[in-house]
């Protein structure tokens, strides 16, 4: 048994062993006589501290332990190097030569963001560190992609996002790939304290004709302004106030036509997706909201404009708190309403059934493009006659917007050499009873005549149900050497398999000819 404490190194709480921690402190002291000499060394003594701690939490992590040992102190000090190593060298040769040939100058290169060279996040200069290129280029290339449709602006996001800013010196180092180690870091603190004496000296000679030039530039600018924004500058932005004026009327006006029809649809009891995702008991209310969350900030930039436009008066102070006052209510109506509708796809819910399928040694699968009717729908169209029985058939082919895409079909090999078909019906609700009863309410159409298989292309919502992702998955099993014909237009409702992989370009107006394998469902003409 150990005796361990808890040090604080590089501002980390480390536990380590006694033995292990008086090594530590031998090095720390070491290190502290040799590069603590003035006070702009004592810098390079925490950057050491601080990469001695993250290379002792990185231990701790990738062995799953909670104690540094004494083998890890010894491992840390063999990768960080001895000040014995390089102390009798020379001034000159301190920052070129070392007399241990076991440490090297370079080290394992990493990618971060250089903020130091950036001119906006520094993922270019990171790059070229990385990648060893001129920096230029890189942010020449970026330059040129963004007007590529966006997609070097979009690119320059994701890799600011994802690309660590290298903020400590050990990260600094290990981007420009130099090795993180102590003959590493004097290496670097003397280049950088070249850098800044080079800088000092070159700077008095410069600063009094830059002072002297910027004076007057500033003076210049700021009269060559003052005599824009009197003349040509209030023309120019009394235009784009008109401009913005009409726009924003333009758009205000389109935002309550917009309303007006769609609280007319919805009286109509028209379930358009999205717009059936709400609840008719409070659609009025959220169509509302939203309504004047979207209005107030446009008629409060029109007013603006108004005013910028024709030196109009200030508004009113009254009928300002007043908007926003209306704006804060409604915004907290919608989020209240937004809340509550989120809160109704919580929970899941599916079942399933069987539906035997007749055996035969060749299927023919289509898309059934018949209409389903309900019999609310039977009673409001009028359909009572025998001769309406069970459904219409529509010639054209009909575009659902009840819901988005919510049919998966797939194909597989039957076990048990009997065909079968399995359909699977899941919805979402503010509680299991609810998910349930939502798919309980989902109505579907599967028809088999022989050996044809016709599958609807869409389900039905029956009881005027809301749409809370509701969904259907069809597996249809097959025997063994079973032959389908399918037609082409399933291709976007199959799973895991495309129908345009099968056969040349002379044969994609015919239907898909498969058969059935123990691998699963082959094209023929690829056997």
């Amino acid at each position: 048994m150990k005796k361990t404490l808890n040090i604080n190194i590089g501002n980390s709480i480390i536990h380590i062993e006694e033995d292990a921690c008086d090594l530590l402190n031998t090095y720390l002291i070491e290190v502290k006589q040799h590069f603590g000499k003035s006070a702009d060394d004592f810098e390079i003594v925490s950057d050491i501290e601080n990469r001695i701690a993250e290379m002792f939490t990185e231990m701790l992590h990738t062995q799953q332990k909670q104690v540094i040992e004494l083998a890890d102190v010894q491992m840390v000090i063999e990768l960080m190097g001895s000040v014995k190593d390089f102390e009798n060298d020379s001034e000159e040769a301190s920052s070129e030569t070392y007399s241990n040939p076991n440490f090297s100058a370079f080290g394992e290169k990493k990618l971060y963001r250089d903020t130091d060279e950036a001119m906006v996040a520094g993922v270019c200069a990171g790059l070229s560190h990385y990648l060893r290129m001129d920096v230029s280029i890189l942010r020449v290339i970026a330059v040129m992609t963004v007007f590529l449709g966006g997609s070097g602006l979009l690119a320059y996001l994701i890799l600011w996002v994802s690309i660590p800013k290298a903020n400590t010196r050990s990260e600094k180092m290990a981007m420009k790939g130099e090795a993180v180690n102590l003959q590493g870091f004097k290496r670097n603190f003397e280049e950088e304290l070249s850098n800044l004496r080079d800088n000092l000296r070159t700077a008095g000679d410069h600063m009094g004709p830059l002072v002297k030039q910027s004076r007057s530039f500033v003076a210049e600018f700021a009269e060559v302004l003052g005599a824009f924004m009197q003349g040509a500058g209030k023309t120019i932005l009394k235009f784009i106030a008109v401009i913005i004026m009409i726009s924003g009327s333009l758009a205000l006006i389109a935002a309550v036509i917009s309303v007006a029809a769609l609280l007319g649809f919805w009286d109509a009891s028209t379930t358009i997706f999205p717009l059936n995702i709400v609840d008719k008991g409070y659609f009025t209310p959220f169509v509302i909201a939203v309504l004047i969350v979207v209005v107030v900030p446009l008629l409060s930039l029109i007013l603006l404009s108004i005013r910028v436009a024709f030196n109009g008066r200030s508004i009113n102070r009254m009928f300002s708190y007043t908007l926003l006052l209306v704006w804060l209510c409604a915004l907290s109506t919608g989020i209240f309403y937004v809340a509550k509708i989120g809160s109704e796809f919580k929970e899941d819910a599916e079942f399933t059934q069987n539906i035997p399928v007749k055996s035969y040694p060749a299927y023919n699968l289509s898309i059934d493009r018949s209409r389903f009717f309900s019999k609310e729908d039977s009673l409001h169209y009028q359909l009572n006659s025998s001769y309406y029985t069970g459904r219409i058939i529509q010639d054209d082919e009909r575009v659902n917007f009840n819901a988005p895409r919510n049919v998966t079909i797939r194909i597989e090999k039957s076990e048990n050499d009997v065909p079968s078909l399995t359909e699977s019906y899941s919805s979402q609700g503010v509680n299991f009873e609810t998910a349930l009863y939502h798919a309980k309410n989902i109505h579907y159409d599967f028809v088999q005549k022989d050996s044809v298989l016709k599958f609807s292309p869409e389900l039905h919502l029956l009881k005027n149900t809301n749409w809370r992702n509701q969904e259907v998955e069809l597996v249809l099993k097959v025997p063994v050497g079973t032959r389908l014909n399918i037609d082409r237009d399933l291709d976007r409702y199959l799973q895991g398999y495309s129908l345009w992989d099968c056969g040349d370009d002379e044969r994609r107006d015919e239907p898909y000819y498969g058969v059935m394998t123990v691998d699963g469902l082959k094209c023929k003409f690829d056997q």
